[in-house]
């Protein structure tokens, strides 16, 4: 019972935090285009929100650990919830800041709250270290069925409503915000070892070099990564001139994905002993 107890305080900050992100996916590229950007110029948009999660993706762990994770999940809350009010701006540089800010909001949601989950787990509450995958298969598994349903959310906000492709990015902010306030009434405060910066990048680089198995990995992962990018750019611009609604097209996505990791879960059981090699 203390365990979940535990499980259901950790979701009721993180999984408003994902609903908050999944969200934003649909009408990003739509709001840029209802806004009378060009396609380089919103280019241009989410180059600097690519790159912004890969510099603070590289600093986030030494920020989390220094901060504190507790305040690392609050600080998430506020920059994701600036990042998405100023989605109602139609200037270029205030978006383009907003998209740096939701590269850092981005690196913080992906270090902060498991690593503060990690430590309550072990340290705090001394509970056996198998049930940390759990939990978080748990949470991956609503994670997919939130991605699912903010596809419907956020077409019912934009077009069922008539809200216009803002209105996902404000219906986040209320779900950033409740995250942010469970995380402070909630939450007690850990943190990490504080290492050298340098030291840090110096040991990853040094594992990266000498072990020829992590470079191709890293190179695989990179791949894929670009053309996921590629992919997220170009999705809307294809199906909308034909009226698609983008926000199921999303779901359809997300669905998608879900059944991906489904399949592969169940293709390396003991029942049909596959392995990757």
């Amino acid at each position: 019972p203390a365990f979940r107890r535990f499980q259901r305080g950790y979701y009721r900050v993180y999984l408003p935090a994902l609903a908050a992100d999944w969200l934003q996916g649909p009408y990003l590229y739509k709001l840029y285009r209802h806004y009378r950007f060009l396609e380089g110029q919103i280019a241009i948009l989410y180059v600097c929100g690519f790159a912004s999660a890969v510099l603070f993706g590289l600093v986030s762990s030494s920020l989390v650990n220094r901060l504190g994770r507790k305040k690392s999940c609050v600080l998430f809350s506020l920059t994701y919830s600036v990042c998405c009010l100023v989605k109602l701006s139609r200037d270029y540089l205030v978006l383009a800041a907003g998209r740096v800010l939701g590269g850092l909001s981005t690196a913080l949601l992906f270090s902060a709250f498991e690593a503060w989950y990690v430590h309550e787990h072990v340290e705090r509450y001394d509970f056996p270290t198998e049930w940390i995958a759990v939990t978080f298969s748990r949470a991956a598994f609503w994670n997919n069925v939130i991605a699912v349903g903010a596809g419907g959310a956020a077409d019912f906000f934009a077009k069922g409503l008539g809200l216009g492709p803002v209105a996902p990015f404000m219906v986040a902010v209320p779900l950033l915000a409740l995250s942010g306030v469970f995380a402070v009434k909630n939450w007690d405060e850990n943190y990490g070892k504080k290492r050298a910066f340098s030291k840090t990048c110096g040991d990853g680089l040094k594992r990266l070099l000498s072990d020829r198995r992590v470079l191709l990995l890293g190179a695989i992962q990179a791949l894929f990564e670009s053309v996921i990018y590629i992919f997220i750019f170009l999705w809307t611009p294809v199906l909308d001139p034909h009226g698609a609604p983008l926000g199921v097209v999303f779901s359809g996505f997300m669905a998608a994905s879900a059944l991906g990791s489904s399949l592969y879960r169940l293709a390396v059981s003991q029942r049909y002993h596959l392995q990757p090699v």
